[in-house]
């Protein structure tokens, strides 16, 4: 697992799972989507420790220069 994603994209995520999985976390009532956001949130926690993409691996993007 290399690392595929540049700092400003890293910072990026972070701040979305930040607002994801905080109090300021959209609501919308319905179940299934809350817990969308609620994974969507942990994965981008995720990809913004590990500096790695399971989407940017399949596509072949690489931001590590930006």
């Amino acid at each position: 697992m290399t690392q595929n994603l540049g700092r400003l994209d890293r910072i990026l995520r972070f701040a979305l799972a930040l607002w994801w999985l905080g109090p300021w976390a959209p609501s919308y009532g319905i179940p299934l989507v809350d817990w969308g956001i609620f994974l969507v949130g942990w994965i981008a926690l995720f990809e913004s420790f590990s500096a790695w993409c399971l989407l940017h691996s399949f596509l072949g993007v690489d931001n590590r220069n930006q």
